[in-house]
């Protein structure tokens, strides 16, 4: 009987205490919201308590002035009861919004610092769900059970006061029955917690299939997948009847199993009210008051497995959201950052790295990049390439050797400086919702309109943004999807421009865009590497003519360096080869 208590408790008093920090802010309304409840529960027993006068001095005495006193009391009383229960639902409401709402920030920001390990291994509905959905219903599930544990609380103080009142023989029984109801409880929440991960967890995966079929429509229409993603779709759905099936398997039992020994309780009190009141130690006033008072105690129980299992949810929601909050990103500040100072040097020393354990992607990486010179990384798809130049800014540690900049390891460096000083353009920029000027001030958000300008021009969309009714003010649609894939990178190396980096990556920048489009994006890259150390990783090998130091990289392992007239003069070369075979 104490287990589940105790174990409810314990998690109560646990996620109660972390939560506090957010309460603390709108503490006053939150208090007023509990002490709104006292009367609103003790108002239970006065009802109860007044049809023991009335039943006695009405029905037995016959007296007509109770007849209209006393219903009207009970009238205020109801009147009263329900304005407060209006005062404890909208201060709950309220206070529960703001601390959810607070959460939420937390749990954003924290969502924003992830390093990129954890965006690999989550889908788009876990995210959701853990960082979105589980704010809420840990908060309104805790608040609202906050509210209905105080006001039945206080409810059952007074109501059992008025049993004992009326007669302590028959609260002796009732008492009794009360506390053996929550019998079926014992072990619940260790049965339940592994079928509500599972819940959750099938729940994100119902997001993720939205989330797909919102993102790849174009997919999904080209190939005329539906029969395939509603298939795909339908399979989890019936994962989460089964879940929901499986939980009320487990639960389900529990309200008439209570139901059933709290009619039990009922029925001997009735018995034992009986001969009470026939032996004359009872008013049948009493009894009538005490039936009416039992009733309003055992109705909360009835209906408590049900109530039991969403607040085990809310808790298990609330440690899944602090598991978030308290998690630290693999790729984090040391102890003491130290700052940039002057970039002179790059160096990658003996560098290994593995996204899974055994299985090494680059594998003793040795590199050294002056300032103001371009490198260009070329081979074969999945070679490494993009995976070496991610470990300068730490989206990724390497797991052997190290990254340095002027002899300093790029892990005792702060992050926020790091980043500072590194621009990138990926093969596929993501725009953000709003106008092309919102996201090229991304790079600089102080930037004055002269700056802006030139970004603009160096990035080859004065033409562009002339032709445009609102110009820089233009919307450009979530992920910029009214734009072209040229018009998208050059405002993401407009971004770039404004940023001023000394450090410039080309992640593939050009090799999704046609000739025309290739043309003038290739146009704006060069205007971006003047004066400027850069990394360009690119498959077609004619952007990378004129780099400083080309490297070619086969399954994760430098093959051979050198300039293009140099990697050329070896016919036998990896260059030459991959040369040639673009030629053809």
């Amino acid at each position: 009987m104490k287990l589940p208590l105790k174990l409810t408790e314990t998690n109560l008093v646990r996620n109660y205490r972390k939560i506090y920090p957010y309460v603390k802010p709108y503490l006053f309304r939150a208090i007023l919201a509990i002490l709104v409840t006292l009367p609103l529960g003790a108002m239970d027993a006065a009802i109860a308590w007044v049809l023991k006068p009335y039943m006695d001095t009405v029905m037995i005495e016959k007296s007509v002035q109770a007849t209209s006193l006393i219903p009207a009391l009970i009238i205020v009383f109801s009147v009263a009861q329900s304005l407060l229960n209006y005062a404890a639902t909208y201060l709950n409401t309220w206070v529960g919004q703001k601390i959810t709402m607070d959460l939420k920030k937390d749990l954003f920001q924290k969502l924003i610092h992830n390093d990129a390990k954890f965006f690999d291994k989550n889908t788009s509905g876990n995210v959701i769900q853990r960082f979105n959905h589980d704010a809420d219903t840990a908060c309104s599930g805790l608040l609202s059970n906050l509210k209905l544990f105080t006001t039945r609380l206080f409810s059952s103080i007074s109501l059992v006061f008025v049993l004992i009142w009326n007669s302590w023989q028959l609260s002796i029984i009732a008492i009794i029955v009360m506390f053996g109801a929550f019998l079926p409880l014992a072990g619940l929440r260790r049965k339940i917690k592994s079928i509500m991960d599972k819940t959750v967890f099938s729940g994100a995966r119902v997001m993720t299939h939205y989330n797909e079929a919102f993102m790849g429509n174009k997919v999904v229409t080209s190939f005329n997948l539906y029969k395939y993603a509603s298939d795909k779709f339908n399979e989890t759905l019936r994962s989460v009847f089964k879940l929901g099936m499986n939980m009320t398997k487990k639960t389900g039992m529990l309200t008439p199993m209570m139901h059933f020994i709290v009619s039990i309780g009922i029925a001997g009190v009735i018995w034992l009210g009986s001969y009470l009141i026939t032996s004359n130690k009872l008013t049948p006033g009493g009894f009538v008051s005490f039936i009416t008072a039992l009733l309003m105690l055992y109705h909360p129980i009835k209906s408590i497995g049900s109530n039991y299992s969403k607040l085990q949810m809310s808790l298990l929601a609330m440690d899944r959201v602090f598991d978030s909050l308290e998690a630290i990103p693999s790729i984090h500040n040391c102890e003491h950052p130290r700052y940039i100072k002057g970039i002179n040097k790059i160096v990658f020393d003996h560098v290994w790295f593995e996204y899974e354990k055994g299985r090494p992607v680059l594998k003793d990486i040795n590199l050294e990049i002056h300032k103001g010179k371009t490198i260009a990384l070329v081979g074969n798809s999945g070679g490494g390439k993009s995976t070496l130049v991610t470990l300068l800014p730490r989206f990724y540690d390497v797991t052997q050797g190290s990254v340095q900049i002027d002899g300093i390891n790029v892990k005792e460096l702060d992050l926020d400086d790091l980043r500072n000083h590194i621009a990138i353009v990926f093969q596929d920029n993501i725009l953000f919702a709003g106008t092309i000027r919102e996201n090229i001030l991304l790079g600089k958000a102080d930037a004055t309109a002269e700056e802006v300008k030139k970004a603009v021009h160096n990035a080859c969309l004065d033409e562009f943004i002339e032709s445009l009714p609102n110009g820089l003010d233009s919307e450009i649609g979530e992920r910029g999807t009214k734009l072209s894939g040229g018009q998208k990178q050059r405002v993401a190396i407009a971004r770039a421009f404004l940023k001023n980096a000394p450090i410039v990556i080309l992640d593939e920048a050009t090799s999704a865009l046609d000739n025309k489009s290739e043309e003038i994006v290739q146009q704006a890259i060069y205007n971006l590497m003047k004066d400027r150390t850069v990394f360009i990783i690119a498959h077609r090998l004619s952007t990378v003519k004129n780099a400083d130091n080309i490297v070619v990289i086969d399954h994760g392992e430098i093959k051979e360096m050198g300039t293009h007239d140099q990697l050329l003069a070896n016919p036998d070369s990896v260059y030459a080869s991959l040369y040639k075979t673009q030629l053809k």
